[in-house]
């Protein structure tokens, strides 16, 4: 058995393992690259911590087995930590781990912030504000078309879209069918009643490339691999459904590959992937400063009708589902592989630092001599 890595699970994937039923989660593709790559993934969940070892499970041919034993000194966050207790154990948890992606869920608004502090990443953002009624009717002053947005939301939900038509009314996309055609006091009003207290943004709304008549954005995975380096595993293209203004695979749409996407966009296909694969790096590498323990992202990538590159929004706890789907069986394994490598390259990092120490009991005879 080789050097043992944590994978850290939410609870639902976790009680799954052994019955298969994991959801998203592609378990057999940690065991793949452990042996591969001479480590063994120890599954765990988050629970209370009392001692220095914890409960998890092992692959032992031919099944799971459920054992106690030492922390992992190095862990792979696959789990959302939200709730306070659960934000305790997990901070108790990295006293003893390197936990990397150890927060993976971030408010988009504090990522644009960020981002805008620097002024050579300000290029890859659409304007964005925080929302209240009065933002609101400044910005459909100045933009024809725009997102209100949940700032802590996944998966496309409580999108809302309005576009100014010719007649001075605005049309309002709710869901998929849910339009409205109002007055930009109606459609102020419906959208403040529709917010609520909920934390939401206003951004505008990029005028995307499109594929037969529907917009598409990118999914890009980003990592950090065994050399410690970032790199960029993949890239995915995801198409609205007809009629909608999200992309997201869970909210019906559809994926393509990025090629098929940029050909009929009129773009060149290596060139922008070039383009994407250099701005996605730019942007991980310059968050990563900020954000401590940053190693494995999806970045939802979109570009405009002029190939300019946009950031739409940062996650921390990719499904990668949208590689399957479009059928890129060795990329879809490699976002598996490449935190692993990523992981082992820490436990080499840590036994290297640790062999350089000083043997303090040598070190007290010849100050006694």
């Amino acid at each position: 058995m080789g050097a043992i890595v944590g994978v850290l699970l939410d609870p639902k994937t976790y009680a799954g393992i052994r019955s298969g039923k994991t959801g998203s989660e592609r378990i057999a593709f940690y065991q793949k690259a452990g042996q591969e790559l001479g480590i063994t993934p120890f599954f765990m969940s988050l629970r209370p911590i009392r001692s220095n070892a914890v409960v998890g499970l092992i692959y032992r041919h031919p099944k799971f087995h459920l054992v106690r034993r030492p922390i992992p000194s190095v862990t792979h966050n696959r789990a959302m930590a939200l709730s306070k207790s659960s934000k305790q154990m997990m901070a108790r948890l990295a006293t003893r781990s390197t936990i990397f992606n150890r927060v993976n869920r971030f408010d988009k608004f504090y990522i644009y912030q960020l981002m805008y502090k620097d002024k050579r990443m300000r290029r890859y953002l659409p304007w964005s504000v925080k929302f209240s009624r009065e933002q609101l009717r400044k910005a459909m002053i100045n933009h024809r078309a725009l997102y209100i947005k949940p700032t802590s939301s996944s998966i496309g939900e409580g999108i809302i879209k309005i576009q100014k038509n010719t007649n001075g009314l605005w049309n309002l996309t709710w869901k998929k069918k849910d339009t409205y055609l109002l007055s930009e006091d109606r459609a102020i009003a419906w959208i403040k009643k529709k917010v609520g207290k909920q934390r939401y943004m206003i951004q505008e709304a990029i005028q995307l490339a499109k594929h037969d008549g529907n917009v598409y954005d990118l999914r890009v995975s980003v990592q950090r691999g065994g050399t410690g380096k970032w790199q960029v595993t993949g890239i995915v293209g995801k198409v609205a459904a007809k009629g909608s203004h999200v992309t997201n695979v869970a909210k019906g749409g559809k994926v393509k590959r990025m090629q098929v996407l940029f050909r009929g966009s009129g773009f060149h296909p290596d060139q922008m992937k070039r383009t994407v694969e250099k701005s996605s790096l730019q942007m991980v590498k310059y968050l990563s400063t900020k954000l401590p323990l940053l190693a494995d992202v999806g970045l939802d990538i979109g570009i405009d009708e002029t190939g300019q590159v946009k950031l739409i929004e940062m996650n921390c706890r990719d499904q990668r589902y949208s590689f399957r789907k479009a059928n890129m069986k060795k990329t879809f394994y490699k976002t598996y592989e490449t935190p692993l490598r990523y992981a082992k390259f820490l436990l080499l990092k840590k036994k290297s630092s640790k062999s350089k120490l000083p043997n303090l009991e040598q070190s007290k005879k010849k100050v006694l001599q």
